[in-house]
């Protein structure tokens, strides 16, 4: 190693500075305590390295940002890796801050002369934060945008500036194309480069006031190679093991791995089970303690006023009662936090709504990373046009606003709640497909909330033709039921039928038959393949088709 230095300081004339800083002596000599600038670098650097790589692949505006993510999530070899080294490398920043501002304060390393080191190390605790927020947007999925959007509304809460800095950080008064833009250059550019000087001058006076750092007086100093490197570099690859074990999550139920891609952001509609990030729970938690007028007081007052404290504390702790009161607060502090953070996360665990809307969104993103994966490709409208037109999303959605008033589901609106109003409509899951007609011609089921039950019909024509004419049949008659049913669900032409119905064609026709036989007299009341003026009943031509309901949405009359 001196050898190198020598001819590194004899090209470069960086010998004497290098050799300072490995080989001056550590006071009390090497300590695992003394791995926590290393960390904090370590991890910085991280980002730092995936960041670069993400930003080759990423394309900053509203209709690519979600896309650009989904290739390189999905689609790029080892992809899902990297953002997620870099995400959990992000997280993990934040930790470590949090946890070296504690085991500063415990230890006393905040007294002169390390007052600015600590000052410092504030500082870097709320950029990393800022990073992180900003970095939450940069996905434009739903998670993120309605996430961020918190913070980004609290910044409207400043006195006098609020409304202007909201809008300077927006772009606008919405998110448009201007607002990524901003967020990828906070993101990418000004707060790592901050970080970055900042977190130079730490470690410069780190190494500086190194001889002030508390040491037992019998035990002797040593340089910091190889004793402390030794212990920096075990600190950095456990960290980077725990990184990479929550990356891959081996106890994800889905086999997923990597961090979450919800589906496209859509600001029009609003996604309630949006959360911050799990470090920042506590903040969502404590803000709830401040509702209308004064989430100023949560959001501004008091973490200002407990920033200011912990700037104060190098003072504060000349004195030893002044030590003792800063260990206090931050020990109150951090268990506050812990214990809201806790509280937000076992009140969503426990809420049925809440898992609801979280399952119904992670069904969103697994249904719009399939349309993106499509041979098609995303249109130039963005993926979030996939969505829009897509039957399988918009269809569920359109039933809990427009039918489950009155219909049901499987018992449920078809996003997976249950409204608390009893059904005065049939439930129309399997509508047109042979169990749900069974069930309507089922002298025990067409009376029940299922079908007739919880309707105006219930008393009716064809409640009592089911429970009277149908089951007076005799045992031979009632064999011929099943055919009934073969031929008006084939009217719904399903596509999970077609099979059945290509090897029932015989049934098919010989139920059609019967439909309009004196046995049943289904035509008395109902139209069936040919025009009947007299027919007061729905037409069962191409019942529960795509046609037939077509029509009847247009015409229930």
């Amino acid at each position: 190693m001196k050898a190198l230095l020598n001819w590194l300081g004899h090209r470069s004339g960086l010998g004497r500075p290098l050799s300072a800083f490995l080989f001056d002596p550590i006071p009390g000599g090497a300590r695992w305590r003394h791995t926590w600038s290393t960390l904090v670098v370590f991890v910085f650097l991280v980002q730092v390295i995936t960041g670069c790589f993400l930003l080759t692949g990423y394309s900053a505006s509203t209709q690519t940002a979600w896309e650009s993510v989904h290739f390189l999530q999905d689609h790029t070899t080892w992809g899902w890796l990297l953002r997620g080294i870099h995400a959990v490398s992000a997280q993990a920043f934040v930790v470590l801050l949090a946890l070296h501002v504690l085991q500063m304060v415990i230890h006393r390393s905040y007294v002169a002369p390390r007052e600015l080191n600590f000052l410092l190390l504030l500082a870097l605790l709320v950029l990393s934060v800022k990073i992180s927020v900003a970095g939450w947007f940069l996905p434009f999925d739903q998670k993120g945008y309605w996430a961020a959007r918190v913070p980004l509304n609290l910044i409207g809460l400043l006195p006098v500036i609020g409304p202007w800095a909201q809008q300077a950080v927006i772009g606008g008064a919405d998110v448009t194309h201007l607002t990524l833009t901003r967020m990828v250059a906070f993101h990418t550019v000004y707060l790592p480069a901050t970080i970055g000087l900042f977190l130079g001058l730490y470690f410069l006076l780190t190494h500086r006031h190194r001889d002030a750092i508390p040491a037992p007086d019998n035990d002797r100093d040593q340089p910091w190679w190889p004793h402390q490197a030794l212990r920096d570099a075990v600190a950095c690859a456990a960290v980077l093991a725990v990184v990479l074990f929550v990356v891959w999550r081996p106890w994800s139920a889905d086999g997923g791995r990597g961090v979450e891609l919800m589906a496209p952001a859509d600001p029009s509609e609003l996604y309630p089970a949006a959360r911050p990030e799990w470090f920042m729970l506590w903040l969502f938690e404590f803000l709830k303690l401040f509702p209308g007028e004064r989430e100023f007081i949560g959001a501004i007052v008091i973490p200002s006023l407990a920033l200011l404290l912990l700037a104060a504390m190098p003072w504060l702790g000349r004195w030893r009662m002044g030590h003792a009161f800063n260990i206090v607060f931050v020990g109150i502090v951090f268990a506050g936090a812990v214990g809201l953070g806790f509280r937000a996360w076992n009140k969503d665990r426990l809420n049925p709504e809440h898992q609801q809307h979280r399952a119904r969104a992670h069904a969103t993103a697994e249904r719009a990373r399939q349309l993106a994966g499509a041979p098609d490709g995303i249109p130039a409208a963005g993926a979030l046009s996939l969505l829009r037109h897509d039957p399988f999303t918009q269809g569920p959605r359109l039933f809990a606003q427009h039918c489950a008033s009155c219909h049901r589901y499987a018992g449920q609106d078809g996003l997976g709640a249950t409204p608390d109003d009893p059904p005065s409509a049939s439930d129309l899951k399997g509508f047109g497909s042979r169990e749900w007609i069974a069930g309507l011609l089922d002298p025990e089921r067409i009376a029940t909330p299922h079908y007739f039950g919880g309707t105006a019909f219930s008393n009716r024509k064809m409640v009592k033709y089911v429970q009277s004419d149908l089951a007076d049949l005799d045992d031979e008659e009632k064999q011929l039921v099943p055919k009934i049913v073969a031929a008006l669900s084939a009217e719904a032409g399903l596509k999970t039928q077609r099979e059945l119905e290509a090897r029932d064609e015989a049934v098919i026709a010989e139920g059609r038959e019967l439909i309009r036989s004196d046995t049943f007299f289904c035509t008395d009341c109902h139209q069936f393949r040919q025009p009947d003026e007299d027919a007061t009943a729905p037409d069962l031509t191409g019942y529960a088709s795509r046609e037939w309901l077509t029509d009847f949405l247009r015409n229930p009359a």
